[in-house]
Protein backbone atom coordinates (compact mmCIF):
# COMPACT_ATOMS: atom_id res chain seq x y z
CA UNK A 1 0.00 0.00 0.00
CA UNK A 2 3.09 2.07 0.52
CA UNK A 3 4.22 2.45 -2.95
CA UNK A 4 0.79 3.17 -3.96
CA UNK A 5 0.36 5.87 -2.13
CA UNK A 6 4.21 6.70 -3.25
CA UNK A 7 3.35 6.73 -7.30
CA UNK A 8 0.11 8.85 -6.15
CA UNK A 9 2.14 11.34 -4.11
CA UNK A 10 4.61 11.45 -6.84
CA UNK A 11 2.00 12.09 -9.27
CA UNK A 12 0.54 14.73 -7.40
CA UNK A 13 4.35 16.31 -7.30
CA UNK A 14 3.90 16.86 -10.58
CA UNK A 15 0.66 18.67 -10.67
CA UNK A 16 1.78 20.52 -8.21
CA UNK A 17 5.03 21.63 -9.65
CA UNK A 18 2.81 22.26 -13.13
CA UNK A 19 0.96 24.26 -11.42
CA UNK A 20 3.29 26.45 -9.80
CA UNK A 21 4.94 27.39 -13.09
CA UNK A 22 1.47 28.35 -14.26
CA UNK A 23 0.88 29.81 -11.00
CA UNK A 24 2.82 33.31 -12.48
CA UNK A 25 4.33 33.75 -9.24
CA UNK A 26 1.12 32.74 -7.60
CA UNK A 27 -1.10 36.04 -9.37
CA UNK A 28 -3.20 33.39 -11.23
CA UNK A 29 -6.09 31.88 -8.37
CA UNK A 30 -7.03 29.45 -10.75
CA UNK A 31 -3.36 27.55 -10.61
CA UNK A 32 -2.43 28.85 -7.48
CA UNK A 33 -5.42 27.27 -5.87
CA UNK A 34 -4.45 23.31 -7.52
CA UNK A 35 -1.04 24.26 -6.70
CA UNK A 36 -1.75 24.54 -2.51
CA UNK A 37 -4.08 21.95 -2.87
CA UNK A 38 -2.02 19.33 -4.33
CA UNK A 39 1.51 20.36 -2.31
CA UNK A 40 -0.55 19.84 1.03
CA UNK A 41 -1.63 16.15 -0.11
CA UNK A 42 1.52 15.15 -1.50
CA UNK A 43 3.35 15.82 1.38
CA UNK A 44 0.99 14.28 3.66
CA UNK A 45 0.76 11.12 1.63
CA UNK A 46 4.71 11.36 1.86
CA UNK A 47 4.46 11.35 5.32
CA UNK A 48 2.36 8.09 5.18
CA UNK A 49 5.16 6.54 2.84
CA UNK A 50 8.22 7.24 5.08
CA UNK A 51 6.48 5.13 8.48
CA UNK A 52 7.07 2.30 5.67
CA UNK A 53 9.75 2.94 3.59
CA UNK A 54 12.93 4.28 4.32
CA UNK A 55 13.58 7.78 3.66
CA UNK A 56 16.65 7.49 1.31
CA UNK A 57 14.85 4.99 -0.80
CA UNK A 58 11.18 6.92 -0.81
CA UNK A 59 12.78 10.33 -1.11
CA UNK A 60 14.65 9.39 -4.54
CA UNK A 61 11.46 7.52 -6.11
CA UNK A 62 9.30 10.70 -4.83
CA UNK A 63 11.56 13.05 -7.09
CA UNK A 64 12.61 10.92 -9.94
CA UNK A 65 9.04 9.93 -10.37
CA UNK A 66 7.89 12.96 -10.10
CA UNK A 67 10.76 14.81 -12.44
CA UNK A 68 9.77 12.13 -15.32
CA UNK A 69 6.14 12.91 -14.84
CA UNK A 70 6.67 16.36 -14.85
CA UNK A 71 9.09 16.17 -18.30
CA UNK A 72 6.76 13.87 -20.00
CA UNK A 73 3.79 16.17 -19.49
CA UNK A 74 5.71 19.16 -20.80
CA UNK A 75 6.70 16.88 -23.70
CA UNK A 76 2.78 15.67 -23.96
CA UNK A 77 1.06 19.38 -23.80
CA UNK A 78 4.36 20.76 -26.33
CA UNK A 79 5.67 22.96 -23.50
CA UNK A 80 9.15 21.13 -24.12
CA UNK A 81 10.50 19.20 -27.45
CA UNK A 82 10.66 15.21 -27.76
CA UNK A 83 13.94 14.28 -28.32
CA UNK A 84 15.70 10.94 -28.49
CA UNK A 85 18.28 11.57 -25.52
CA UNK A 86 15.59 13.08 -23.22
CA UNK A 87 13.28 10.21 -23.73
CA UNK A 88 16.42 8.29 -23.24
CA UNK A 89 17.05 10.22 -20.32
CA UNK A 90 13.72 9.28 -18.90
CA UNK A 91 13.92 5.85 -19.40
CA UNK A 92 16.80 6.41 -17.06
CA UNK A 93 15.55 7.77 -14.17
CA UNK A 94 12.11 5.22 -14.84
CA UNK A 95 14.85 2.18 -14.91
CA UNK A 96 16.61 4.07 -10.96
CA UNK A 97 12.99 3.90 -9.83
CA UNK A 98 12.31 0.03 -10.87
CA UNK A 99 15.27 -0.39 -9.40
CA UNK A 100 14.96 0.83 -6.06
CA UNK A 101 11.46 -0.87 -5.85
CA UNK A 102 13.52 -4.27 -6.46
CA UNK A 103 16.12 -4.02 -4.25
CA UNK A 104 15.10 -4.95 -0.81
CA UNK A 105 15.57 -2.34 2.01
CA UNK A 106 17.78 -3.62 5.17
CA UNK A 107 16.52 -2.02 8.62
CA UNK A 108 19.40 0.82 9.23
CA UNK A 109 20.87 0.62 12.08
CA UNK A 110 21.18 3.28 14.43
CA UNK A 111 23.66 6.06 15.15
CA UNK A 112 23.66 4.95 19.11
CA UNK A 113 23.70 1.04 18.48
CA UNK A 114 26.62 1.73 16.31
CA UNK A 115 28.52 3.48 18.89
CA UNK A 116 27.74 0.90 21.32
CA UNK A 117 28.74 -1.93 18.95
CA UNK A 118 32.40 0.10 18.04
CA UNK A 119 32.93 0.61 22.39
CA UNK A 120 31.96 -3.61 22.75
CA UNK A 121 34.29 -4.37 20.22
CA UNK A 122 37.23 -2.05 21.53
Amino acid sequence: MAWIVLFVSATLETVWATALGESDGFTRPGPTVVFAITIVISLVAFGYVLEHIPISTAYAVWTGTGAALTVLWGMATGAEPVTVLRVLFIAGIVGCVVGLKLVPARPAVSPRVSAGRARESA
